[in-house]
């Protein structure tokens, strides 16, 4: 809504400028309801495709002025030569470098007070309490208690301290302040949901410090922020950012590794393949059905529960490959190397991966993504989580079609087999581009060309 101001703030000052103001000489005068509705729709679009509308309320001023800075500055050249650097076929158009940098100064500024209008509105807010954020600290400890004094000095951080998490066995009805200590590491997932936790703080001693996997492990799955007391970094692998709390610097673990600009991307890359190989292999629907009709009986589209981002749970679809009855004796099961529940079909639509052709309707959904760890079904991510350190962290991503793991490892046949895949999973979630995407869509392609599927 400040947005909104804003924009067409700046688009009324920059049209009385430009017509109004008589300086510049048109031939019929121009709309302006309508272009103020086309120009709004784009700097809102462009704001939400650069990751304009995070979560912000914890970050520097400065910094949220830099980003809304270059944001509009791209924009604004977005637009010169889209609709404004050819001027011949109408007057209209032909606008001087000056009223360019000066339709950009009067956006970035009206932007820029509006925003921090609402930054000086939402820290008044959260100074009264309103709008904070559920937040658990780990660590039942001398060091977790001076983080809790810290954070009640400066409630405009955003955190309402719910309750504490031990690392050992204290005793369930202990109190700090009137902050209850709600339970142990090994219960910290219940006591995420019991009380609607977004922010988990660890404030471990050294001690404790081969706690940290595990507490990490707990909160893989959860929608939550992660974040720790500094002096444990020289432990952390893989990437993160440090935010500082008043002089009190905290690191967040598992921060979005993606550029907002690369997540708005990779969307867009999944709707449009998904709807583009959707149309293009509708004729060979009908084909797929007849024969996996005429191969075995059962119905043609297999649909079966997954587990997708943030363990949602979702049905994912595929041409059925097997045969209908494959694990009414064994029940869940993984599929071997040559598996003799295949049918003869079924084997040619697994190596040229046409039997995946539904799952993009998955992905259309948004349950599903083009490229990331492959979907597991509920019971098999139940028992992974308990014999596999970090498992649940694929579930911080949506699972997708194809990943890093499915072209560089065939199928899961064992344990082993399947910790080996998981760090192929941790790899690409830690490394995750839209550069890398491209890549294992490519190197997808070439494994559907030579028939190397599984």
């Amino acid at each position: 809504m400040i947005d909104s101001l804003s924009i067409n703030a700046a688009w009324l000052g920059y049209y009385y400028f430009r017509i109004e103001s008589k300086l510049f000489a048109y031939d019929i005068k121009p709309d302006i309801l309508l272009p103020m509705i086309v120009i709004y729709l784009y700097w809102i679009s462009v704001f939400s495709f650069f990751g304009l509308y995070r979560k912000w309320h914890l970050k520097s001023r400065t910094d949220e002025l830099i980003a809304v800075m270059k944001v509009t500055f791209i924009g604004v050249l977005v637009l010169f030569f889209l609709f404004i650097y050819d001027g011949t076929s109408d007057p209209y158009l032909s606008y001087s470098r000056m009223i360019i940098a000066g339709y950009w100064m009067l956006l970035f500024v009206t932007i820029g007070i509006g925003r921090m209008s609402l930054r000086s509105a939402t820290k008044r807010l959260l100074s009264s309490g309103i709008g904070l954020s559920n937040t658990l600290i780990v660590g039942w400890n001398a060091l977790g208690k001076e983080l809790h004094d810290k954070l009640m000095l400066y409630p405009a951080l955003g955190y309402k301290v719910i309750g504490f998490v031990s690392v050992g066995k204290d005793a369930a009805s202990a109190r700090y302040k009137e902050i209850p200590l709600l339970g142990s590491v090994q219960e910290l997932g219940a006591v995420i949901q019991k009380v609607d936790a977004q922010e988990v703080l660890i404030a471990l001693e050294s001690k404790d410090h081969d706690a940290l996997i595990d507490i990490i492990d707990k909160c893989s799955g959860h929608a939550v922020n992660i974040k720790i007391i500094p002096d444990m970094y020289d432990i952390i692998s893989g990437q993160a950012r440090t935010n500082q709390i008043y002089g009190f610097p905290l690191i967040e673990i598992m921060p979005h590794l993606m550029q907002p600009w690369e997540e708005s991307t990779k969307r867009l890359m999944d709707i449009v393949i998904s709807t583009l190989i959707l149309v293009v292999s509708s004729p060979l629907w009908c084909f797929i059905g007849i024969a996996i009709k005429l191969d075995s009986p059962g119905q043609i589209v297999y649909s079966q529960e997954r587990v997708g981002k943030n363990e949602k749970r979702f049905h994912m679809h595929k041409f059925r490959s097997m045969r209908s009855d494959a694990e009414e004796r064994t029940g869940p099961v993984w599929a071997p190397k040559d598996d003799p529940r295949v049918t003869g079909v079924g084997r040619f639509l697994r190596n040229t991966r046409l039997d995946e052709i539904p799952q993009f309707v998955n992905v259309l959904r948004g349950d599903m993504s083009l490229v990331g760890p492959r979907p597991e079904r509920p019971h098999f991510v139940e028992w992974l989580a308990k014999e596999i350190p970090l498992y649940k962290r694929r579930l911080a991503v949506r699972p997708g079609i194809t990943g890093w793991a499915q072209i560089k490892q065939g199928y899961d046949a064992s344990l082993d087999d399947v910790k080996s895949k998981v760090r192929y999973d941790l790899f690409y979630i830690e490394n995750m581009s839209f550069r890398m995407d491209i890549k294992i869509l490519l190197m997808t392609v070439y494994v559907m060309i030579a028939g190397k599927g599984n």
